[in-house]
């Protein structure tokens, strides 16, 4: 049975580690990345966004909003910008990303939702989203989620939850 681990970081730098250590563990495909789109911020724009270098190697991520996520977009598969109504741009990475669009007037309480997160869980996961925090989640087989919520929980995840 697939189940759902979410946590929030309050800096990029953490979940970057955390979505490291992820992959290091085996997880790939199954995790994803929310955050918002904070316009202005250079720093944090790669020279090409088309192309985003972490450690080892790189991956073409077809972002085009600035890469607001850094490393992470290189990280988690499938990265998409959205205007999503109450919360404004954001941009997602992993699996949620598909789920996002096709719930966009749900916002990302509606997204998550569609995973089976209780509503009220999601609307706190989307207020914290709007407050500048990376949502992480992990979406595998009952069998890893301990795994999962120990690596988001040791790179600095708050609210860590499985559902």
């Amino acid at each position: 049975m697939t189940k759902t681990v979410l946590g929030l970081f309050d800096s990029r730098d953490k979940a970057e580690k955390a979505v490291t250590e992820l992959r290091n563990r085996g997880f790939y495909e199954e995790i994803s990345i929310v955050a918002a789109d904070k316009k202005g911020k250079e720093a944090d724009r790669p020279q090409d966004a088309n192309r985003m270098d972490y450690g080892e190697g790189s991956i073409a991520t077809g972002v085009t909003t600035g890469g607001v996520l850094g490393g992470l977009a290189g990280l988690a598969m499938g990265v998409g910008a959205l205007v999503l109504p109450g919360i404004g741009p954001i941009v997602a990475a992993g699996p949620i990303a598909g789920l996002l669009s096709g719930a966009a007037t749900g916002g990302i309480a509606g997204g998550l939702i569609d995973w089976g997160i209780p509503a009220e869980r999601g609307k706190f996961f989307e207020s914290k989203v709007k407050e500048g925090n990376i949502l992480a989640s992990v979406r595998t087989d009952e069998k890893k989620v301990d795994e999962a919520a120990r690596i988001l929980r040791q790179a600095g995840a708050k609210d860590v939850e499985t559902h």
